[in-house]
């Protein structure tokens, strides 16, 4: 697929996407394909009409185009077919396929600086951009809906077990021997549990003990890498430990994505580990508790301090083959998009994390955190010091299909299929024949 998306590189230039005959002093139509339904899409509808009316020359058209795999699917058959749109969004597993169409990506330093607009890399957030930037920090797409795991856990039922609510657990250590209390005293069935199991429990793990996940600093190195988190000790003990926690109650298994979720919101677990941008998902389902935030755990035994986390959500990709006066529309809007009020509001609407600092501190300034307790969590575990190689994230080809292998081996390692080795081993076994498809494919 990648190899044929690139492939028509250079072919010919695209024709806009305006349809009909268009007056000369017409707005010109900047066409931006998304994933986001519901009330997210209302709100990406809401930022449109903000630059719209903001301005005469341009007018953004969002169009909805089904889940992330779909948006990506039907992006590469668009461009493919001579009529792609000049913005796409594409989750962040989605990142090696872009970065390797590289005929048809326009990269954003590249465009900010070709429509003369002004651009800051050094105003967003680091621990963001790096996962959508190059090894010598130019930006290829614009993070536009960013989030990163956190600990949801009940109030109510800490306090029940004999828990401080608030002084939630901040190792792994901690956090069993909070699960333990929490079902030897009756107050829950189970500790805690995850959703995005790959993500959180072998990705996030991964970056916040600061343990390379796989070669080639993550796949930022290029498609030549390969997994390796299966020769971490560490790794296998975190694996094993769910295992064994799994046994006691310490840890019930959910599911993958997001299946886990109801296990909170019911009180059967008393502690969930998700998505900051669930934020409002686990307001709107724990009417009946109070809950509180708090970072991921960590190991004291492998690092002295965490590193931050590393995100998950999409990002905003720039395509080929459009006129200049298009062109200089998309630069026009990302400047308004990373603008402090628009991406405060989107922060504060969405739970997903703002771009750039100044609209972290125009949240902060608005009292947004006091009002909303455990909403800051989420930015400080990733702001708390510069990103390694380590926990800039992944950028990792066939990442969503390596996701899937992961989360399967996992499940016969807590089935009691295999040991926490074996199941790691397999898993970087399968993975890495995704990956070497993918170097062959962009070679």
């Amino acid at each position: 697929m990648v190899k044929g998306f690139r492939s028509i590189a250079g072919v010919a230039a695209l024709s806009t996407l305006a349809l009909g005959a268009t007056p000369a002093m017409a707005a010109t139509e900047v066409v931006w394909w998304h994933a986001m339904e519901g009330s997210l899409g209302d709100k990406v509808n809401e930022i449109a009409d903000g630059f719209n009316q903001s301005q005469s020359d341009y007018v953004v058209k969002p169009v909805y185009k089904g889940t992330y795999s779909e948006n990506l699917t039907s992006t590469i058959a668009a461009f493919r077919a001579g009529n792609a749109p000049a913005i796409t969004q594409v989750y962040e597993v989605g990142t090696a396929t872009m970065m390797n169409a590289r005929g048809a990506i326009y990269p954003v330093y590249q465009l900010m600086a070709d429509t003369d607009q002004p651009f800051d890399p050094a105003a967003y957030l680091p621990a963001v951009t790096g996962y959508y930037s190059t090894t010598d920090g130019n930006m290829l797409s614009l993070p536009f809906n960013s989030s990163t795991p956190v600990v949801y856990y009940n109030r109510d039922l800490f306090e029940k077990a004999g828990l401080n609510p608030d002084t939630p657990p901040t190792t792994w250590e901690e956090m069993a021997e909070a699960g333990k209390k929490i079902v030897d005293s009756g107050a829950a069935s189970c500790g805690f549990t995850t959703t995005w199991p790959s993500w959180i429990q072998l990705e996030n793990f991964a970056a916040r003990q600061n343990i390379p996940f796989a070669s080639e600093q993550n796949g930022f190195g290029g498609p030549s890498a390969r997994l390796t988190f299966n020769k971490s000790e560490a790794v296998i003990k975190h694996v094993q430990d769910l295992i064994d926690w799994q046994k006691s109650g310490v840890f019930a298994y959910g599911g993958r994505e997001d299946q886990a979720s109801p296990r909170f919101f019911s009180g059967n677990c008393a502690m969930l580990m998700a998505s900051s941008a669930s934020y409002a998902s686990v307001r709107d389902n724990t009417k009946n508790f109070e809950f509180g935030v708090a970072p991921l755990p960590w190991d004291p035994d492998v690092i002295d301090q965490p590193k931050n986390s590393i995100i998950g959500g999409a990002s905003l990709w720039v395509l080929k083959g459009q006129e200049d006066a298009v062109y200089q529309g998309v630069a026009k809007f990302f400047n308004y998009l990373s603008s402090p009020k628009v991406q405060a509001d989107w922060h504060q609407f969405t739970g997903y994390l703002p771009i750039t600092d100044k609209a972290y501190a125009l949240t902060r300034e608005q009292h947004f955190y006091e009002e909303n307790p455990g909403t800051e969590i989420a930015l400080k575990q990733m702001t708390s010091g510069t990103p390694s190689d380590n926990s800039r994230g992944l950028r990792l080809g066939n990442m969503p299909q390596i996701r899937d292998v992961i989360e399967e081996e996992l499940e016969r390692a807590l089935n009691g299929d295999k040991s926490a080795q074996q199941a790691l081993d397999d898993a970087a076994t399968r993975g890495n024949e995704l990956l070497e498809q993918f170097e062959r494919s962009v070679s």
